[in-house]
């Protein structure tokens, strides 16, 4: 008699939590598309994400965060104040980005450097700028260049050239993607897509059923151009360099916005844009100024030792078209 009623006992609490789940099931809200747009980093945002609410208030924080760490425009910024010696002290963003800055910079050979900033100020590129620099100049800033002259230690950074200076430009936009998109993880969107300024995180797919579909322009003067091909994505990062987007003419030659920190002069050379597809945004940002400064014969070295990485390099050609190169298991769509 025991034996069965413990039985019924068991059947009725089963039933009583399968009753349950279904209650709570129907209870909760279904996941609607959510959109959140504006400003930042002197570009614009743009994300579409399948959730119960928007979370715009979260989102904006996670970018606000960056600029009041990596941002050389912020002048409260965390890295404005240690490249004026106001602080020593650093934060975990900056020490998030260092680390990752010293990883690309050994792996491209210099090509990328968290430090060439002086440089980028002399070129006309940065937050100040004066008359073009000579090559005196040029060999005196590049003494302060090189992230072998910084060390970065429980919390603090040390310099070894004073007039050092930190520029996390070429990776604050990639990484604020990231943060968006760990923030969106954390409340647990299946499905989204990040945008800040044409850099580029997705995860599952879009809201139609169908992959995400993200593009590449034409290396056109002010970033105007035409789409040059389409991408299918589910899962991962993209991001765009090049040198069409900021650039200037003096004296009938054109200056380049991407400085190659191991020569100190803007690169000349037949890459216009390269597109860095790579497990995380800061990492397809990072990868994508080497390349610009590497040209293509490098990148593809580059490319080789490192699988995680695929790349699409759009070149100019003697005949004023573009010469396309892409790694061989990317498959880009016609527009």
């Amino acid at each position: 008699m025991k034996k069965k009623f413990r039985i019924i006992f068991r059947c009725l609490f089963l039933l009583f939590l399968v009753l349950g789940t279904v209650y709570i099931l129907v209870r909760r809200p279904s996941d609607t598309v959510q959109t959140a747009t504006g400003p930042i980093f002197g570009t614009t945002y743009h994300i579409t994400y399948t959730y119960a609410e928007p979370i715009d208030t979260f989102i904006v924080r996670e970018m606000q965060a960056v600029d009041h760490s990596l941002s050389m425009f912020n002048p409260q910024s965390t890295t404005s104040r240690l490249n004026r010696g106001e602080t020593d002290r650093t934060d975990g963003l900056v020490e998030e980005m260092w680390q990752l800055s010293e990883r690309i910079a050994s792996a491209t050979d210099g090509a990328f450097d968290p430090t060439v900033a002086p440089l980028v100020n002399a070129w006309g590129f940065g937050f100040k700028h004066n008359a073009l620099p000579d090559s005196a100049d040029v060999d005196s800033l590049l003494r302060l260049v090189g992230h072998d002259k910084v060390k970065l230690s429980g919390g603090r950074l040390t310099k070894k050239a004073e007039g050092l200076m930190l520029d996390f430009s070429a990776v604050a936009k990639g990484y604020g993607v990231d943060r968006v998109a760990r923030l969106l993880d954390s409340r647990g969107v299946k499905h989204y897509m990040v945008e800040i300024g044409g850099e580029v995180v997705v995860k599952g797919g879009h809201p139609e059923g169908r992959p995400w579909k993200v593009g590449v322009t034409t290396p056109e003067d002010g970033g105007n151009g035409s789409v040059q091909c389409m991408f299918e994505l589910t899962d991962g990062a993209m991001a765009t360099s090049g040198n069409y987007l900021r650039h200037y003419e003096r004296n009938g030659r054109r200056y380049a916005h991407t400085i190659d920190p191991r020569t100190g002069y803007p690169v000349q050379h037949e890459v216009l844009s390269a597109t860095v597809f790579a497990p995380d945004c800061a990492t397809a940002d990072a990868y994508a100024t080497a390349f610009m400064v590497l040209g293509l014969e490098k990148a593809k070295a580059v490319l080789a030792r490192h699988k995680e990485l695929k790349a699409y390099l759009i070149c100019s050609a003697p005949n004023g078209q573009y010469r396309i190169w892409h790694s061989p298991d990317l498959k880009p769509l016609k527009p």
